[in-house]
């Protein structure tokens, strides 16, 4: 095959050295010194110059192999050829095929895209093997985001399965209540014929009563009458005799009629199912009867000697503001009422979990621990001499407690329904309590018996407190009014209207002027006592408000909120600030005797002191 090769290129072209055909061959000089320079010693380089020199030739795509960033180059056809033939010794033929080719070259017979690179089988094996490999890694990298896809859809559906789920049960439940509702409607609609004829036959009686009274009216002035004509008469023994006669007649007839009457009326009542009202079996009708251990009520032109120590001073803390001092862990469950001794910085505690608790403050050392009601406490009131505290209970009993014997010296029943608060009379010889059962009593702690109930309320009293240094009672009441009352007789003097809502708490300010009110609305009232009007409505609201107290000076009032916190109104400036430190509802709060400081108690068991 070599030999024919050979003959062919002699055949086409012969060149003899004497021949002078006229064409001069150009000797190119060698140049040893020609290097590379170093940038272009980068491959990286290397390849973008020739993607370059491939652009500017316009030669395919696919024949750019050396692009690649391989690490031998591919051979161009003409060297490849080259390179066989040195390497083989054919040098006569290398010689014809250079001769050749450098002619067509020269005439431009030789077109460019017709030369490409030989490829190199095995490189272009490990290329493909190398992007092979890429893409199984892409693969399982692409596996492992669709498994999390997956898994992500997955969640995403329990997801929906349950939030659809809440939302039929939900529904469900909302038809539920829309069902109850109706069926309490209708229930209650029952209940209004019942109602009604209930109250017709309250106007009956109060009209038979009515009548009874006329009946007894005209029969006293009869007798009357008859006393007058027996005086008048001037007749003798006889006559005497037959007007006493008649007269006797007369009062048997009379007793009789009102005997007949009260006999019909007291039938007609059991017919209805109404027991009839007899005094002497009331015991809570005391009008009349004196104990001989019963205490006298001082006169209520008595002085409350703090204003006189109070006045010319002025909080500082209204200018200062509060800040938490001090927590005291007090009780495990929450810690319904606060009370502080007249003259000492001791605090006792009340809560729900049936204990009281003396504490001496600001640093929080416990001193006495009280127990002996069977069910939560409600309130606690310190003696006015500090050696007596009294507690009441959701077991409808006030406890009279005495420090020195450490034990519980009395215990007044007679409340038929749990207990909300106490309040001390300044002379000590007093305690009024409030109750759910709608009433209040007065109880005398030398004869241990309730003086008074006082009645008028048509809701559960919700907190009672004695004016200081008098004989005035305030009460607030879930009917959303006020009542003052006159606790030397047990009867209203007078009553404030103007709530919206049930009012949980009132309290007086110390030159007793000033009432203080607060409702289940949380909107907080100050009230005029001589006005009998209110002179401020502030809505601290939406969350019930539970206990509001004065500071001594009369310039602060503080109210604890069930939303945990303690707000404070200033009355000069009109500013309602907040106090956030409890992590539930807030029942009480109170300043000390000085003003220095502010204790607030929660449903979280804990008693902060703010300074």
């Amino acid at each position: 095959m070599e030999g024919d090769m050979a003959s062919y290129y002699l055949e086409q072209v012969s060149i003899t050295e004497g021949s002078d055909d006229g064409y001069q061959y150009e000797e190119v000089p060698a140049d040893d010194d020609f290097s590379l320079p170093e940038e272009d010693e980068d491959l990286f380089r290397a390849v973008r110059t020739a993607q370059e020199q491939a652009e500017d030739i316009q030669l395919p795509t696919s024949l750019l192999i050396a692009a690649r960033p391989d690490s031998q180059r591919p051979e161009v056809v003409d060297d490849f050829l080259r390179n066989f033939l040195i390497k083989m010794g054919m040098m006569k033929t290398l010689e014809c095929f250079q001769t050749e080719w450098y002619e067509m070259k020269q005439k431009g017979l030789l077109k460019p895209e017709a030369v490409g690179f030989v490829p190199d089988v095995y490189i272009h094996n490990q290329l493909l093997d190398t992007e092979i490999k890429n893409l199984k890694k892409e693969v399982e990298t692409y596996k492992t985001v669709a498994s999390k896809a997956k898994e992500s859809i997955l969640t995403l559906q329990k997801e929906r399965n349950f939030h659809r789920m809440h939302h039929k049960r939900v529904a469900q439940e909302k038809n539920k209540l829309i069902t109850d509702i109706k069926r309490l409607k209708e229930h209650y609609a029952s209940y209004e014929p019942l109602l009604r004829q209930l109250h017709e036959k309250y106007q009956t009686v109060l009209r038979q009563k009515m009548l009874t009274s006329l009946e007894r009216d005209r029969a006293i002035g009869e007798v009357t009458g008859l006393q007058a004509t027996l005086r008048n008469l001037e007749s003798g023994h006889k006559a005497e005799v037959a007007v006493n006669k008649e007269e006797n007649k007369q009062k048997k007839g009379n007793d009789t009629t009102q005997k007949a009457i009260q006999e019909a009326r007291e039938k007609e009542l059991l017919q209805e199912g109404v027991a009839p009202y007899n005094p002497e079996k009331d015991p809570n009708n005391q009008t009349g009867k004196r104990h001989p251990k019963d205490s006298d009520f001082p006169s209520d032109t008595r002085v409350n000697p703090l204003l006189a120590q109070l006045q010319g001073k002025s909080n500082s803390l209204k200018k200062n503001g509060f800040s938490l001092s001090n927590t005291i862990k007090a009780h495990e469950l929450a810690v319904s009422c606060l009370a502080l001794h007249p003259r000492k910085d001791i605090l006792v505690t009340a809560s729900d979990d049936r204990l009281w608790k003396m504490w001496s403050i600001p640093n929080g050392e416990i001193i006495m621990t009280g127990e002996g009601h069977t069910d939560w406490l409600s309130g606690c009131a310190f003696h006015p001499s500090g050696t007596k505290l009294a507690t009441t209970s959701g077991d409808t009993t006030v406890r009279i407690w005495d420090f020195a014997q450490s034990e519980c010296i009395l215990t007044l029943e007679g409340h038929t329904h749990a207990i909300w608060g106490c309040s001390w009379h300044s002379c000590g010889d007093f305690v009024a309590s409030c109750s759910l059962d709608n009433n209040s009593k007065i109880w005398d702690i030398n004869s241990e018996r309730c003086r008074y109930t006082m009645r008028g309320h048509v809701d559960s009293v919700n907190s009672i407190e004695f004016l200081p240094y008098s004989n005035i009672v305030l009460t607030s009441s879930a009917d959303k009014t006020l009542s003052l009352w006159d606790a030397r007789i047990g009867v209203c003097a007078q009553t404030f209207y103007g709530h919206l809502h049930s009012c949980n708490h009132a309290s007086f300010n110390m030159k007793g002027d000033t009432i203080a009110s607060c409702d289940s609305y949380g909107v907080l009232k100050l009230w005029d006592v001589r006005k009998v009007a209110a002179v401020l409505s502030v809505d601290a609201g939406p969350h019930p408000g539970n206990h509001v107290a004065f500071d001594p000076y009369g310039q602060l009032v503080s109210l604890a909120s069930n939303d945990g916190s303690v707000k404070i109104l200033s009355l000069t400036s009109g500013q309602l600030s907040s106090l956030e430190g409890h992590e539930e509802d807030a029942q009480c709060a109170l300043f000390n005797h000085k003003g220095d400081y502010l204790i607030s108690g929660g449903s979280d068991g804990a008693v902060k002191l703010w300074s």
